[in-house]
């Protein structure tokens, strides 16, 4: 339980001029840890850019009207789909600021804050706070991936908790980082008080459980971090899902949340195989690219990506429309 939880010490990274606004917001912050409840489909959002490559800030809002439609608990914003090592941090914080301007009351809005470095993640974890994130997402530091073992991806997490003025879920996604967070590194972070949940990419649904179960003493929640695995990570104990999918087809992928928590699990299974193969294509197969071209066609604006990312070849088109058309959703 949170209450059982114990605070580490400020941290150095947090600067002196930091103090006295953190033991103020100590127990605000902590309180509003415990509230914070992250079940729900979240789509992790595209980033549209113009012919420029600038970000196109009023197709943006076009897609965010769109998806106020949709009854998503919350947006992510820079995660992965959002192209954010590629924009810089003015960006970054601009792009929530404008999201959050957009977003109705009581969606959650989950910023991706992670950076190489733990003190530009403290940084950009306040300026994400400072412009309406509710909860930030923090991707696991992967340059020096042979030196990101779990007593230094301890101290990252736990100084940048240690720091933020808002929940903090922790992100891992080895697909992209070459880095799994390991499960002794959770299961510790877990208790502590700034530290609600995990975005899990990996796939593996017995990592998912066993997470789950390890922290089943704690008010620590997982989140899957793909469509192609929701059902079983909701059958072991997940509580939502982050999913690409869901920039393209939301309302399934909120339906197919439904279905599992209502118990239907054959109309959800039945549901969750037509999803499999598309969210393949978006992710793991063809990318972000992929992603945006679907977009496209389900009357969202995707856009090209930002380069060096290239644009789908006509023999990846074609094998994306497939992967969609023989599955009944175009």
């Amino acid at each position: 339980m949170l209450c059982a939880r114990v605070w580490r010490g400020l941290s150095p990274l947090c600067g002196g001029g930091h103090l006295t606004a953190w033991r103020r917001t100590q127990s605000h912050t902590a309180a509003a840890a415990a509230r914070l409840d992250l079940s729900g489909i979240y789509p992790p959002i595209a980033t549209p850019f113009t012919a420029k490559e600038d970000v196109d800030y009023r197709r943006l809002e076009e897609n965010l009207q769109k998806y106020n439609k949709i009854p998503f608990k919350g947006l992510v914003v820079q995660g992965s789909n959002g192209e954010y090592p590629y924009l810089t941090e003015e960006e970054r914080v601009e792009v929530v600021r404008t999201v959050r301007r957009s977003l109705p009351a009581g969606k959650v809005l989950m910023a991706g804050s992670g950076c190489e470095s733990t003190g530009a993640t403290v940084q950009l974890t306040e300026k994400m706070a400072a412009v309406g994130a509710d909860a930030v997402l923090v991707v696991t530091p992967c340059f020096y991936k042979g030196k990101m073992d779990s007593r230094a991806l301890i101290q990252h997490f736990t100084k940048v908790a240690d720091c933020s003025p808002v929940p903090v879920v922790l992100y891992s996604v080895p697909a992209n980082t070459g880095l799994e967070l390991p499960l002794d590194a959770v299961v510790q972070l877990s208790q502590h008080p700034n530290i609600v949940g995990l975005k899990d990419s990996g796939g593996d649904i017995t990592r998912i459980g066993l997470t789950v179960h390890k922290t089943k003493t704690q008010d620590f929640q997982v989140l899957a971090g793909s469509a192609g695995f929701l059902m079983a990570a909701y059958c072991v104990g997940a509580v939502g899902g982050v999913c690409a999918l869901a920039n393209v087809l939301g309302r399934e992928l909120c339906e197919l949340e439904r279905l599992c928590v209502s118990g239907c699990w054959e109309e959800a299974r039945v549901l969750q195989q037509r999803l499999i193969e598309p969210n393949a294509a978006v992710t793991r197969k063809l990318g972000v690219p992929a992603l945006k071209q679907a977009m496209e066609w389900f009357g969202f604006h995707g856009g090209a990506c930002r380069s060096p990312l290239q644009p789908l070849t006509e023999a990846e088109t074609q094998q994306l429309r497939r992967d969609f058309s023989s599955n009944g959703w175009l």
